[in-house]
């Protein structure tokens, strides 16, 4: 959306659902349509563009009309692999977006305002990138990351074969941006298949 800010947004797909039994969880059914499609309705309007991040045949994805980008590291490198995977994709496809906001694809509920709030300490020059916490949590793959760190960012998957999210991002100055978690944590996650039925029940409530 050209009147969105230089952020293009990255849907994490590229985990292997072992505990919702393999698969993809942001294809299961929420309310008659994938999870992914919530994710999507919430996201796609806070963004230029977006890009999904996800291992093996796209074509599963296809309906979505989403490029599709697989991670560059193999061996299923976790979540940072897939936030390289976007930050490549970025450089290549969005050059004027100097910013990439991930999120996963198995969180309905996301906030309408989630990379306007990562954005603005990052634009204020007091962070180099966010993250988003409710609930005194921190959600470290709910984040804004700046697209100049990639090289940086690759260099510490393959030589150092750093895998967790605050591994890394304690390299940097990281600004932990809190949401509300009332009267639904907009961060629930469909981890499991009684997740799929929680939020069935918490969809009315979701803002």
């Amino acid at each position: 959306m050209p009147d969105s800010p230089p952020v293009i947004g990255l849907l994490l797909a590229g985990g292997l659902s072992r505990r919702m039994g393999g698969g993809d969880k942001g294809l299961r059914l929420l309310a008659g349509r994938p999870v992914l499609a919530h994710v999507i309705e919430r996201i796609g309007p806070q963004v230029r563009r977006l890009c999904l991040n996800a291992n093996g045949d796209p074509a599963r994805f296809a309906s979505f009309g989403l490029p599709v980008v697989a991670d560059s590291v193999e061996g299923f490198a976790g979540p940072l692999a897939g936030v390289l995977a976007g930050l490549d994709w970025a450089a290549a496809n969005a050059p004027d977006c100097p910013w990439v906001a991930s999120v996963p694809t198995d969180a309905p509920f996301l906030p309408h305002d989630l990379v306007a709030r990562l954005l603005a300490p990052c634009e204020r020059g007091e962070a180099d990138m966010a993250c988003a916490t409710s609930a005194g949590r921190a959600h470290p793959v709910i984040g804004l990351w700046p697209v100049a760190l990639r090289a940086e960012l690759r260099r510490a998957l393959i030589e150092e074969q750093v895998r967790k999210v605050d591994l890394w991002t304690a390299r940097y100055r990281l600004a932990p941006v809190a949401f509300s978690a009332e009267p639904v944590d907009p961060f629930f996650n469909a981890n499991r298949p009684e997740d799929l039925a929680e939020a069935e029940k918490l969809a009315s409530l979701a803002r």
